[in-house]
């Protein structure tokens, strides 16, 4: 499907047709001797304020809690497909369940969202942020949150390790002044599956003495849309606390547990997709993971300085059932079911420190910040019995896998990081100039354990460190009160993973030149808002030198294998845009009537193997939102579009000159590769609100996939396959307040 021009794009560029009028209109800038206002900024995320998020030298989104309910969002896809420059792939392959998050940003790898640091309340949800950065469980539940914050660009100095895909900030609600709560649910299901239920539930208050209280709960329980994917079950719930000992000076902390499980119902072939592309071929394969940390910080904060220190523990588990289906040369087929159970640990502590200092008439926000992290891991593998079929499937009917299981895998890790961050906020007049520096250093160790079902070739053991320095500097101009102008460059890091130190040669040595990831990011945008209206536009590139690909076998090779490479150079560049409008300030008759809309166009390819100059996998050219809303009266209406252009699976580069691969583009009877179509969807939802009388009751219903779209997406991983995407989706919503 081509990606045509939409409503969307016509809107915004009627939008910033009238910049210039309006900007004309605005006030003028203040002279640079007034001082007045500044006051130290400390923590650059914090709950996303307003202020803090307009004023960011660089590519920010917040999406907040209001806007996700009236999108009827049940899971993080949902909340984060609204920002421009982010895709997000549907459920597919080992991720295909709502226990994981695929995100990508500006055509980086979506699968299990690796090269993105994801926080929630400023702390890493992935099990080891070092060494497995992958969200192959991502310990969110929606219901619990107060705003999505995305920085795209203008974070690195301050947050990482992986931070070249931006910053994703999932903010909690926050600790009520006055005791009160509120309670809501939602129901959802189509023609396929059965009815999923979202509910979440939140209480709290703070006292005189300025203790404060809060208890939240989200759970997703029920079928989805596909066959086998009948036992989802997501639980979150959290303790939030603080006491505020001073008007400076504020003590909090939280315990959190999450535990979510789901099945996987897998990737169909073309010939089984045409049949049927709800059905699964894989009734035992399935996801399982549970997290509790615990957060402990102290800050304080003044009109001209900031202190925190921020110290934090995980304990992960996430845990699944594969199975594996390989193809004998007499055409029968050999079924084996692998379980792979994985422990993580980590602890950290983080102080910062931020200090404002007037020289003339400038100020300069001196800000430094250190954090420590050790990282554990536990990774196993076990394998069932064998059994040989003529089927390329396991029917339902059946559980052959009765044998007890042997461990087969047996490996160790642990990661101990340091990263300190210097950087001076400097305002002179209308400017804001902030150079700084990252430094990171990391000490790595794997380790593999024989035994007497466990074969371990080659060597057992490796200890890697590195380090690497990362500049930065961003610029933002205030033209206007309501205009700004910025831009960026950075440096971005990622380290070497636990499985990516243990990689072997097919000589079953360590695979020598892997290297951290490095990337050089740029932007330049400016961002727009007023009563009436608003809007930003932001150029970005990103240069990696070296990315860490995953390579195939070689067809016809006989010494090739799977594994990593540090030759895939890449190039992501693009325009990201997003506009809304008040048409009530315009007319009267359009009181009530909003309209919103983001436009990205990005183009990520390779710079180096046999695919050299084609674009990057997994990822649209152009992606686009349109939203109306309605408010009249106590009710609400909202109609609202996605659409994204065609993707690719062209299979693995090779970056051997001598034995080049094909990019495929044509469909293959596996459905793992070729190119994928490009989809457009839409929404629509009605509210009515009852008001204080009876505790602001909220009633809702609304549509998804409206025309019943049939799309769909690929995979290339265990799970390989054609994976439909979902169908047409009623859903009703209630909630109260109290």
């Amino acid at each position: 499907m081509r990606f045509r021009p939409t409503a969307l794009a016509l809107a915004l560029a009627g939008a910033f047709s009238a910049h210039p009028a309006l900007a004309r209109a605005q006030q003028s800038p203040p002279p640079a001797a007034e001082l007045e206002g500044v006051k130290v900024v400390g923590n650059w995320l914090g709950d996303a304020a307003l202020n803090t998020v307009v004023d960011h030298p660089g590519a920010r989104t917040v999406v907040r809690r209001e806007d996700l309910r009236e999108a009827g969002a049940v899971n993080l896809r949902d909340a984060l497909r609204r920002i421009p420059g982010v895709q997000v792939q549907e459920s597919n392959g080992t991720g295909g369940s709502d226990v994981s998050l695929n995100v990508g940003v500006r055509g980086l790898t979506a699968r299990l969202s690796p090269r993105s640091t994801i926080l929630l309340d400023g702390v890493p949800i992935a099990v080891a942020p070092y060494g497995q950065p992958q969200v192959s469980m991502a310990p969110v539940g929606l219901g619990n949150i107060e705003a999505v914050d995305v920085v795209r660009g203008g974070g690195s100095v301050r947050y990482g390790p992986q931070n070249v895909g931006g910053i994703i900030n999932f903010v909690t609600r926050a600790i009520p002044e006055t005791f009160g709560g509120s309670a809501g649910v939602q129901f959802q299901g189509s023609e396929h599956g059965g009815i999923r239920t979202n509910t979440n539930a939140f209480v709290g208050g703070t006292a005189s003495n300025g203790l404060g209280v809060a208890l939240l709960y989200n759970g997703l329980h029920g079928p989805g849309f596909r066959e086998r994917e009948d036992n989802e079950s997501i639980d979150d719930v959290m303790l939030k606390a603080k006491y505020a000992f001073s008007p400076e000076d504020t003590l909090t902390g939280s315990i959190h547990h999450y535990d979510g499980q789901a099945g996987m119902p897998g990737g169909l072939n073309q010939a089984d997709y045409d049949a049927d592309p709800f059905q699964s071929r894989r009734p035992f394969d399935d996801f399982h993971g549970r997290r509790t940390d615990y957060v402990l910080k102290y800050s304080h904060v003044d009109d001209r300085r900031s202190f925190e220190v921020q110290s934090y523990y995980s304990d992960s588990f996430r845990g699944s059932h594969i199975e594996t289906i390989a193809r004998n040369a007499d055409d029968s087929y050999t079924h084996q079911l692998n379980a792979y159970p994985r422990n993580y640990h980590v602890f950290a502590i983080e102080p910062r420190y931020s200090q404002l200092f007037d020289w003339g008439q400038v100020t300069h926000e001196i800000g430094v910040g250190y954090r420590y992290t050790k990282e554990a891991m536990h990774e196993r593998t076990l394998r069932n019995n064998k059994y040989v079929s003529d089927l390329p499937y396991t029917p339902y009917d059946s559980f052959p896998y009765g044998g007890p299981y042997v461990l087969s895998g047996n490996n160790t890790g642990s990661n101990e990081a340091h990263a300190f961050y210097v950087d001076d906020t400097i305002n002179a007049g209308n400017w804001t100039i902030t150079p700084g520096i990252r430094y990171e250093r990391i000490d790595s160790e794997w380790q593999a354990h024989p035994g007497r079902t466990v074969v371990v070739k080659g060597p057992t053991e490796r200890r890697k460190s590195y380090s690497k320095p990362l500049p930065s500097l961003n610029v933002i101009y205030h033209v206007t009160d309501a205009l700004r102008v910025y831009a960026n460059a950075e440096t971005s890091f990622g380290s070497l993973q636990y499985f990516q130190i243990g990689q072997k040669d097919s000589n079953n040595r360590f695979a020598a030149g892997l290297e951290p990831e490095t990337a050089r990011t740029y932007e330049i945008g400016t961002r727009y808002d007023t009563k009436a209206w608003g809007g930003e536009i932001t150029l970005f590139r990103i240069n990696f030198d070296h990315e860490l690909q995953l390579v195939g076998k070689l067809p016809g090779v006989a010494d090739s294998h799977d594994g990593w490479t540090s030759l895939g150079a890449t190039t992501h560049k693009g325009i990201e845009s997003a506009a809304h409008m008040d048409l009530g300030e315009f007319s009267d008759a359009l009181h009530g009537l909003t309209l919103w809309g983001t436009a990205t166009y990005t183009h990520a390819f390779y710079r180096h193997g046999s695919f050299e100059g084609r674009d990057l996998p997994f990822y649209s050219r152009r992606t686009a939102n349109l939203g109306l809303r309605y408010g009249i009266a106590q009710w609400t209406f909202n109609l609202d579009a996605f659409s994204q252009s065609r993707q690719h699976s062209p299979g693995s580069p090779s970056f051997d000159p001598a034995h080049p691969t094909e990019y495929v583009t044509e469909p293959s009877p596996e459905g793992d590769l070729g190119d994928i179509p490009g989809w457009t969807t839409w929404n629509a939802r009605a509210e009515y609100a009852f008001g204080p009388s009876l505790s602001n009751l909220r009633l809702g219903v609304g549509v998804k996939n409206l025309a019943d779209k049939r799309y769909f997406t690929r995979s290339t991983d265990n799970n390989d396959g054609i994976y439909v995407g979902m169908p047409r989706t009623w859903f009703v919503q209630a909630s109260v307040d109290f």
